[in-house]
Order: C-alpha cells, then sequence, then structure tokens
C-alpha cells in the first residue's frame, strides 16, 4: 500500500516537471499562460456565474492539454529524426492544428461569455 502511494507521488512530480518543462521551452505555453491570466482576472472582474466559470475552464483546459500533446508529439518527432520527412511533418502538423482548433474553440467562449459585457464597458 505505501509503495503504490510512493508510485503514485512520483507520477505527480513527472507529471509537474512536464509541465515546468513546456512552460519552459515553449513560446505557446507562455501566451497560453498569459491568456488565462487574462481571462481569469476578466471573469473575477465580470463577476461571472458557474455556468460562465464552468465554460471558461473546459476550454482552457482543453487548449493547456492540447498544447502539451502537441508538445509531446513533436519531441517524439524530434527524437525519432531531425531529416525533412514528409510523414513526421503531417503528424507535428496535425498535432499544431489541434492546438489551434482548440485555441478558436476557446476564442468563441470567451467572446460568449465577454461579448456582451465588453461591449457595454467601452460603448456606456
Amino acid at each position: 500500500m505505501r509503495n503504490q502511494l510512493t508510485q503514485r507521488i512520483r507520477s505527480f512530480r513527472f507529471a509537474l516537471r512536464g509541465i515546468a518543462m513546456m512552460l519552459a521551452t515553449e513560446t505557446n505555453a507562455l501566451i497560453h499562460a498569459l491568456a488565462t491570466l487574462v481571462v481569469v482576472a476578466a471573469g473575477w472582474a465580470f463577476n461571472l456565474d458557474r455556468a460562465e466559470w464552468f465554460a471558461l475552464i473546459l476550454a482552457i483546459t482543453i487548449v493547456w492539454v492540447a498544447e502539451a500533446i502537441n508538445t509531446a508529439i513533436e519531441a517524439v518527432c524530434d527524437a525519432v529524426s531531425l531529416e525533412e520527412n514528409a510523414k513526421i511533418g503531417r503528424a507535428k502538423d496535425l498535432a499544431a492544428g489541434a492546438v489551434l482548433l482548440s485555441a478558436m474553440g476557446a476564442t468563441a467562449i470567451a467572446i460568449v461569455v465577454f461579448g456582451r459585457r465588453l461591449v457595454e464597458l467601452f460603448v456606456s
């Protein structure tokens, strides 16, 4: 039982190390971090309801997960070969596309949640 707990703690440590590596090495992760901070600050400023927070948290999480998977796929591809390879290029492009799609969806959710409020703020 104690060994299982030790394994779980080690797993969390590895996962946190992966997140730290992503933040340290990926420019897009820093952009996502900044966007996350802006969205959370805006959510507090506009006093969002539970459903709006749920939508934003889900959107933010999906973007972060897509970025982490994209980063992992790129790392594996680079470990396999740094030479030009159409199949590796395709895998990298597909993974990057997944990040773009998730970011577009998150942006749409942010527009739905904040759009009216921002218009009222700047028009009044």
